[in-house]
């Protein structure tokens, strides 16, 4: 196993399972509803997420049918917060298409991902788990937190490596944390298990983020489906940044901070060569290598199979991704 095609394939069936149930939960009397989620739901991306949850499900022998909607659910809780993100970031784009909320409005799309949560907890339910309801509504505050401490650090030139990383465990690693623990409850295997797994999705989710900062600059438009330096004209401060401010001082030090408290895009390209010049990405995929690199190692004692191996190739995958 090399590629992640081949663990899609590995997964195919069991994803077109997770797919029919999003699309069958999701269907409603309301039009709009039935018209966005649709849309959302077909518009590309890779499932990682309840893909994590159906893997980890698979390398601890689970023999059930709750890590089907309980994927589902991974998968809703993630969407919802992508049609809040681009509310709030008055983003125009998704996905290389047009935004949930440039085609009908930041009202219609708050008032979606609502029902999206709604119908994820209403899903959620049906194993009967308090400790898995316990684990998702937990992931759910922390996502929110994350999103809320984000909003806070808009222009902010002064946030630290510490805060960022804060950030992003909320943000993004606390849900693939969240369904790698799942997967594992699931299969009722011991605690150690449980936490060495949730580990994993944890410090997997933080080098799929940083990795993500780092395309934000580094990639083309195309295969990003976004602006290049898009964070940066949201007024997001990420780790390449970060790391760039502490390096530098004069001219270079104010361009910086001028573009950030202003949101200004317009010397991007300049921006671009001074992170290379203080090795800011060479420095941010380091930290996501020694994520990576954490992730991997707690996978050692799960059993051997081509489960695992997916698991352990998705860690090698998050570093040299171009999108």
């Amino acid at each position: 196993m090399q590629n992640f095609k081949q663990i899609q394939d590995l997964m195919k069936v069991d994803m077109k399972k997770v797919d029919d149930i999003l699309i069958n939960r999701l269907d409603t009397d309301v039009d709009l509803i039935n018209q966005m989620s649709h849309y959302i739901i077909t518009s590309g991306g890779k499932r990682l997420r309840p893909l994590l949850l159906l893997l980890c499900a698979r390398a601890t022998n689970y023999e059930g049918e709750h890590h089907y909607p309980l994927a589902a659910v991974i998968e809703l809780i993630h969407t919802a917060t992508l049609l809040h993100d681009d509310v709030v970031d008055e983003s125009k784009t998704r996905r290389g298409g047009d935004s949930a909320n440039e085609i009908w409005g930041n009202a219609a799309s708050v008032l979606v991902g609502d029902f999206l949560y709604s119908r994820a907890f209403e899903i959620m339910v049906e194993p009967n788990s308090m400790e898995i309801m316990r684990i998702l509504s937990k992931a759910t505050n922390k996502i929110a937190e994350g999103e809320v401490l984000q909003l806070l650090n808009i222009r902010n030139t002064d946030i630290s490596q510490t805060e960022y990383y804060g950030v992003i465990e909320r943000k993004t690693a606390c849900l693939f944390e969240a369904a790698c623990q799942i997967g594992a409850i699931l299969a009722n295997v011991s605690k150690k298990t449980i936490k060495a797994l949730g580990d994993y999705g944890l410090h997997l989710g933080n080098a799929f983020q940083i990795i993500d900062d780092v395309l934000d600059y580094e990639s083309s438009t195309e295969i990003m489906g976004k602006e290049v330096g898009n964070d940066l004209a949201e007024g997001k401060i990420t780790l390449p940044m970060i790391y760039a401010l502490e390096k530098t001082s004069g001219a270079k030090n104010k361009l910086l901070k001028t573009a950030i408290e202003n949101s200004k895009t317009s010397d991007v390209n300049d921006i671009v060569s001074i992170l290379f010049d203080v090795k800011a990405f060479e420095f941010t995929r380091q930290i996501a290598e020694k994520e990576s690199t954490k992730a991997l190692k707690s996978l050692e004692n799960i059993p051997k199979s081509d489960y695992q191996k997916a698991l352990g190739l998705l860690c090698e995958l998050s570093l040299i991704r171009n999108s």
